[in-house]
């Protein structure tokens, strides 16, 4: 199996379903508004918000994925921003 850092691996590390259609269905069912920080989403319980600061803060490989599902969770209020 290939453990290199992905999104897949990542929301599989966070206990969420990962295919491609499932990460869709998250990301679009869960965006946050500007100023609610990825690590202070309400959707996540304490384990998932640990795993993602951990990672945010080791600045690991892990890191990048993080970002990117920051990134993704705040397209929305990014997209209203540039309304």
């Amino acid at each position: 199996m290939n453990n290199k850092p992905s999104l897949e691996l990542l929301f599989s590390q966070l206990g969420l379903a990962n295919s491609p259609a499932a990460i869709e269905l998250y990301v679009r069912t869960h965006q946050l508004p500007a100023n609610v920080s990825l690590h202070d989403a309400p959707f996540w319980n304490k384990a998932q918000r640990s795993l993602l600061i951990s990672h945010l803060v080791q600045d690991d490989d892990w890191a990048i994925w993080v970002d990117e599902l920051n990134q993704q969770l705040h397209l929305d209020a990014y997209r209203l921003q540039m309304a």
